[in-house]
């Protein structure tokens, strides 16, 4: 399937062909502190179809797994992107939140679940609003540190 997305300001946009069966939820404690949410979900495409249009900047980390990860991102909003291995890659994974089409997609597997925080699974029976909640309980102001 041909995709198409983009940061959160614009600056960076890409177009590539994924395999919908291909989509993956990551749980790992990297994909926790590198996306800012409890789990990942990404969808892999050929590197041969991955089209780029803007600059991009990354870093090199290495995964829970051992794999050096490219870690690619949009230099003006910070929007994570895709990774890729940092040399010859073959394949790019892309953050499906960046999808245009992201809704099409569900997800096949997930892994690094004894990784995955303990409560992702009662999400079901959170309650929920379709727009922002007004209701959220108030909180009090953050401590700075001493």
């Amino acid at each position: 399937m041909k995709v198409n997305g983009a940061c959160h300001c614009g600056a960076v946009s890409f177009t590539a062909e994924v395999d919908s069966s291909r989509v993956m939820v990551c749980h790992c404690t990297d994909c926790q502190v590198l996306s800012g949410a409890p789990l990942r979900a990404v969808v892999a495409a050929l590197f041969d179809t991955f089209v780029v249009r803007g600059q991009t900047k990354s870093y090199v980390k290495v995964a829970q797994s051992g794999n050096r990860r490219a870690q690619v991102f949009c230099p003006e909003c910070g929007t994570p992107l895709w990774a890729t291995a940092p040399e010859n890659p073959t394949a790019v994974i892309i953050r499906l939140g960046r999808v245009e089409q992201r809704a099409q997609f569900k997800p096949a597997v997930q892994i690094w679940q004894h990784s995955a925080l303990p409560w992702v699974t009662q999400l079901a029976s959170v309650p929920g609003s379709p727009e922002q909640q007004a209701f959220l309980p108030a909180t009090t102001a953050p401590r700075s540190a001493a």
